[in-house]
């Protein structure tokens, strides 16, 4: 799913200060595509991650996905459509501590009322190297296997775009190096439209693209 973002703005108060990190920001993404968002720490990376996912707002502009601008929905508007249509992975795992990596996964599809939720989470855990971990707690799992259980989660709706945010950033180099080799084979294999924002050079050349932010806008 082709993703627009359309003269984008946004400004946080620093006390009397307003501060400008998006400053018109446009890009278009294409359906299947991987896109490296890269720059310094401070830049903005996280920020617009959050106003793609909704979970902040914007000053201006449009956000379009599957033909709609998501920045036009109000709340409930908002969380039903992301639960369906986007995927979000973080730095931090987010994992349900009581429940077993197969049980993390289904919980999405539990909240949408799909069908055959166990099937596919299965399937989404095998694709992620985990057949052999279904019935473990995060608290049983190595640092590698709780963040692909947590892609896992974020792959099984089939989401229209994927958004992660420094996925590898919490593991060590070659643990961290293993996941997102898995991540890539994944996402590429379900051709799932992904944002990846990263710090590492190796992982933005193994993207289709890089856009690198500076000074409020993508380049």
């Amino acid at each position: 799913m082709s993703l627009t973002i359309e003269n984008l703005k946004k400004t946080y108060q620093q006390g009397t200060e307003k501060i400008a990190i998006l400053k018109g920001l446009s890009a278009q993404i294409q359906n299947g595509e991987i896109v490296a968002i890269v720059g310094r720490s401070g830049s903005g990376k996280s920020t617009l991650l959050s106003l793609l996912a909704g979970l902040d707002s914007a000053d201006a502009g449009r956000i379009l996905l599957k033909d709609q601008n998501i920045l036009g929905f109000s709340e409930s508007e908002m969380t039903n459509f992301r639960g369906r249509n986007i995927g979000i992975v973080f730095q931090q795992f987010h994992l349900m501590n009581h429940l077993t990596a197969l049980e993390n996964v289904m919980l999405p599809l539990e909240i949408l009322q799909e069908t055959d939720i166990q099937t596919r989470a299965t399937e989404m855990l095998t694709q992620m190297n985990l057949e052999h971990r279904l019935n473990h707690l995060p608290s049983e799992l190595s640092g590698g296997e709780c963040q692909r259980v947590a892609i896992a989660r974020a792959l099984v709706v089939k989401p229209a775009i994927l958004l992660a945010d420094e996925p590898s950033g919490n593991l060590d180099l070659e643990t961290g190096e293993k996941v997102m080799n898995v991540f890539f084979e994944v996402v590429r294999r379900n051709k799932i439209t992904t944002l990846l924002v990263t710090h590492s050079d190796e992982l933005a050349k193994k993207c289709d693209r890089e856009l690198r932010l500076q000074d409020g806008v993508l380049n």
